[in-house]
């Protein structure tokens, strides 16, 4: 069973950095393309970033330039470097496969005040 726990999240302010970390086990990681995926409260869970087993990488167009997702195949460990956060960035983050699998962790909490 495909278990997923992300972890790093806290609050920061505006302008500040987070690093969040997410450990997966029960797949064949180092050939899945990875993604963070977030949700605003009131929102629905959307992909900001994917890497795939090959570290090519994808970025939202909200996040592009302000955040780095990265992977350590031999960890089973996926990142998201968040540098310049904005409020509007507060939200639970999740890792999962791009496209997601069915199970979903407890995600992390980021909060950027103003």
């Amino acid at each position: 069973q495909v278990q997923l726990v992300e972890s790093g999240g806290g609050l920061v302010q505006a302008g500040g950095s987070l690093r969040l970390s997410c450990a997966a086990s029960g797949l064949n990681f180092s050939i899945f393309r990875m993604g963070w995926y977030r949700q605003a409260p009131g929102e629905g869970r959307l992909l900001v970033a994917a890497i795939s087993w090959n570290e090519i990488t994808y970025y939202a167009g909200s996040v592009k330039g302000r955040f780095t997702i990265s992977r350590d195949n031999a960890k089973n460990m996926v990142y998201l470097q968040m540098n310049n956060l904005k409020p509007e960035d507060t939200a639970i983050y999740y890792c999962n496969t791009d496209p997601p699998d069915g199970n979903w962790g407890q995600g992390t909490q980021v909060t950027v005040s103003s």
